[in-house]
């Protein structure tokens, strides 16, 4: 085990084993703060045309490894590809978020027809990243959870309160139950696929939990998300699978339960110290430093590090954000935030830990 530590910090970090100084990588982090990544954007077109193209999405998700040295790469893609290769029609207008067509509030689910090969390119572009990436790595695939899929392929566009997703899942929750159903399916298969062409570890990503009441939460997002860990385990079972319900907040501790993932992401409205006392005892977690933080820099973000840091002397912890890195943030305080996280090694209480 010790040549393993040695060789992949944070595929260790996620099954289990602290280390000294946290392992970490950034949501987000392969995207529009960097010049490289805005080059070859510009160069390739659209975002969709960006990402089916393994070639480019491979070289997007090296550029910050090659830049940063983080601890783990994060294939580039998006958490639409699932409802594209269900049937639905998938669009990246200029200056405005993905739309999807025909949405499901209007159209029944039994109207599409699934396009699997729509997501062959991501699974060359894994295999491309993984020949790619130094022995070290930790190549990290991911999908979203159905219950935010679900909130675009009903409304077919993203929403401040999911309040169309919601109203379908008071109002029919027959039909909307057969929409998440699908969309577990097809995302174990997706993972799975990406698991076999050469990531070592997914996340997946609840960006709108936190728009659900409690009830309708462990019935959405709970239930779905413990179905997947479990079809996924049983063909990968010595994958790690990260679970990230933002703005799940009171509910983390029964959603980490109850779902069986293997390490937990926080949002940046969780207070660190509470997650490390309520949590599952030596439950890994990642998180969770505030985007805004991260552009602010100085001594606030400083401070903001520390305090994340000094919130888990035990636990199996690994440096990342609250949610995604903002296209406004300065590289210059990436390089700050990296230099603190790995310069924790040589001071503080967990130097030993």
């Amino acid at each position: 085990m010790d040549a393993q530590t040695d060789s992949k910090p944070l595929l260790d970090v996620l099954k289990g084993q602290r280390r000294a100084r946290p392992p970490m990588w950034l949501m987000r982090q392969a995207g529009r703060y960097l010049p490289e990544y805005r080059a070859l954007r510009a160069e390739k077109g659209g975002f969709l045309a960006l990402a089916t193209d393994p070639e480019a999405a491979a070289e997007v998700t090296l550029q910050p490894i090659r830049r940063f040295g983080f601890d783990g790469a994060i294939l580039f893609s998006d958490i639409l590809m699932v409802p594209w290769a269900l049937g639905q029609d998938l669009t990246f207008g200029p200056g405005e978020g993905p739309r999807l067509t025909p949405r499901l509030v209007d159209h029944a689910l039994a109207s599409l027809q699934p396009v699997p090969e729509r997501l062959a390119p991501v699974y060359a572009t894994v295999r491309r990243v993984a020949a790619a990436l130094p022995a070290e790595t930790t190549f990290l695939g991911f999908a979203g959870s159905p219950w935010t899929v679900a909130t675009y392929m009903v409304a077919g566009q993203g929403s401040r309160d999911q309040a169309e997703t919601r109203s379908m899942a008071y109002r029919d929750p027959t039909a909307f139950g057969a929409i998440i159903d699908a969309i577990i399916a097809s995302t174990v298969d997706y993972l799975a696929a990406q698991i076999d062409a050469g990531v070592e570890a997914v996340q997946l990503f609840d960006s709108w939990a936190g728009t659900l009441s409690p009830a309708q939460f462990e019935r959405w997002v709970i239930a779905p998300n413990a179905a997947i860990v479990s079809a996924l385990k049983a063909r990968h079972p010595d994958t790690p699978i990260i679970g990230f319900p933002k703005g799940a907040g009171g509910k983390l501790p029964a959603y980490a339960r109850e779902t069986g993932v293997d390490a937990l992401g926080l949002d940046e409205t969780v207070d660190p110290a509470w997650a490390d006392a309520n949590l599952p005892e030596m439950l890994p977690v990642q998180g969770n430093l505030d985007p805004l933080a991260l552009i602010a820099g100085g001594a606030a973000l400083d401070s903001a590090v520390d305090r994340i840091l000094a919130a888990f002397p035990r636990r199996p912890h690994i440096f990342n954000l609250g949610h995604g890195i903002d296209q406004h943030t300065p590289i210059a305080h990436v390089e700050q935030v990296i230099a603190r996280v790995r310069g924790s090694e040589a001071g503080g209480s967990g130097a030993h830990g």
